[in-house]
């Protein structure tokens, strides 16, 4: 089922995107006067066919569901097929390479670009209704990191970086990310949380020694930023005449500590419940934002446990309980802005990503970033997964994301891709003629070695992430 899960999340996120992709080449052509022979969703044989309009276009979806095309009228086509059917006079002027190079551009931009607002409009959307993210709250910091070094020894909170507000462990990541990518400082304003919320000081995080593969997996531990685990919760008293119910423990209660010794997780609470059997306990619980005190004797219950691996006879152990059930609820914020900030704040997101990207790929060809972290379609699957699983909010900005790196790939200068005939065709402004037949065919060929070689590096990623 998990399989079917992500297989049916993979195509969810994918089919959506090529078909707005090509739906931007197929809108621009049809207002350039281009007559369009087919759209398929998908490469190789086809599946479905469906003929419509006046121009008879051909709706296909084919087998490989990896990519599409707009097949338009062109006459270098016709050369390339000699057995096909000649061009109707009436219809030279509608064939794609009798237009303008300004229109050439206009009509293979608009895949691209509509990736791009496609995310604009995907992540506006999704900061209109509002996600809940951890607020940027943190553990003790490790000894000599950054933060230590501050005078922060105990959880705190970071409030501002170079000035601007935090609103999120998302957002105070991605900044840091940026910053540590450029090699540059980060100034933030940082609050311990057992202390006021205007008591805040001042920490310099120097990530100029950072080199860019430090920055790959959880970097931000690196720098004395550990997220803080959430205190255990009471989700519901389950016993109302048992030991919890009797202290008053209510449902909502945060367990801070149990005879003096601070609960940090749901394992420590149960560890040092199950081990005091008929003994009274000091819980202090955090209710509403008070702190609580209250004693708490847990009551002996019998569980079984093997004797020795080689008896099937069990014996009775002696463990407390309490009778509650437990939970860890993690320290949320609401992000949430309005219609025209939700836009704003949608394009400035897309906006950040596109650069990212680029800068992202410019270092895995210096060299500064390792292509292990070129993904291929099985990663891509297993996170539209795990997205959809979260739920629809979490889902939507995965699609968001991967349209705006589809837009941004196929804007690169490589031949087969957008950005290749875009490039041809700014070389054809700058020359005053096209480029020859014979370039165009060898930088063909290259630019699908070259494609070929990336997908070849891209599944074998695919492959080590598995079996890792």
């Amino acid at each position: 089922m998990n399989l079917v899960w992500t297989i049916a999340a993979f195509l969810a996120a994918l089919g959506p995107l090529i078909v707005f992709h090509e739906l931007g080449h197929y809108a621009v052509a049809r207002l350039c006067g281009v007559k369009v022979l087919r759209f398929s969703v998908g490469f190789g044989r086809p599946l479905l066919k469906w003929v419509r309009g006046r121009d008879k276009t051909e709706w296909v979806l084919s087998a490989i569901p990896f990519g599409g095309y707009v097949a338009m009228l062109d006459e270098r086509e016709l050369k390339a097929d000699p057995q096909g059917a000649a061009i109707a006079e009436s219809d030279l002027a509608r064939a794609f390479n009798r237009q303008s190079v300004a229109k050439r551009i206009a009509i293979v931009a608009a895949g691209p670009f509509a990736n791009l607002v496609l995310a604009v409009l995907l992540y506006a959307g999704v900061n209109m209704v509002g996600v809940d993210e951890p607020r940027a709250v943190f553990a003790a910091p490790g000894a000599g990191s950054a933060i230590a070094q501050a005078g922060i020894d105990a959880p705190f909170e970071v409030t501002t970086i170079d000035g601007d507000k935090i609103r999120s462990i998302v957002d105070l990541r991605w900044r840091l990310l940026k910053i540590g990518v450029d090699h540059e400082s980060a100034a933030l304003q940082v609050r311990r949380l057992d202390q006021p919320a205007d008591a805040s000081r001042g920490v310099t995080l120097d990530l100029s020694r950072f080199e860019t593969k430090d920055l790959e997996g959880d970097f931000m531990q690196k720098l004395g930023l550990a997220l803080l685990r959430p205190r255990p919760t009471i989700r519901d008293v389950a016993d109302a005449n048992g030991p919890a119910a009797i202290a008053g423990l209510k449902r909502g209660d945060r367990v801070v500590s149990i005879d003096g010794k601070a609960i940090e997780d749901v394992e420590a609470l149960q560890r040092i419940v199950g081990a005091s059997s008929g003994k009274k306990l000091q819980f202090v619980i955090e209710r509403n934002g008070s702190m609580v005190t209250t004693f708490v004797t847990p009551a002996s219950a019998a569980a079984a446990a093997s004797s020795n691996a080689s008896s099937a006879a069990s014996v009775a152990a002696t463990v407390g309980r309490i009778g509650v059930q437990l939970g860890a609820q993690m320290q949320t914020v609401r992000v949430r802005y309005g219609p025209l900030d939700a836009v704003a704040h949608g394009v400035s997101q897309t906006w950040d990503l596109c650069v990212f990207s680029v800068r992202m790929i410019g270092k895995m060809l210096s060299g500064e970033i390792s292509l292990k972290n070129i993904s291929g379609p099985v990663t891509i699957a297993d996170y539209a997964g795990q997205s959809a699983r979260l739920g629809p909010l979490a889902f939507i900005s995965f699609v968001a994301f991967i349209s705006i790196s589809l837009g941004v790939m196929n804007l690169l200068p490589v031949p087969m891709l957008d950005g290749g005939h875009l490039l041809y065709y700014f070389a054809e402004i700058v020359r005053g003629r096209p480029p020859s037949e014979r370039f165009l065919e060898w930088s063909q060929r290259a630019g699908m070695f070259l494609l070929a070689g990336l997908m070849v590096v891209a599944l074998f990623n695919d492959v080590v992430r598995l079996l890792s």
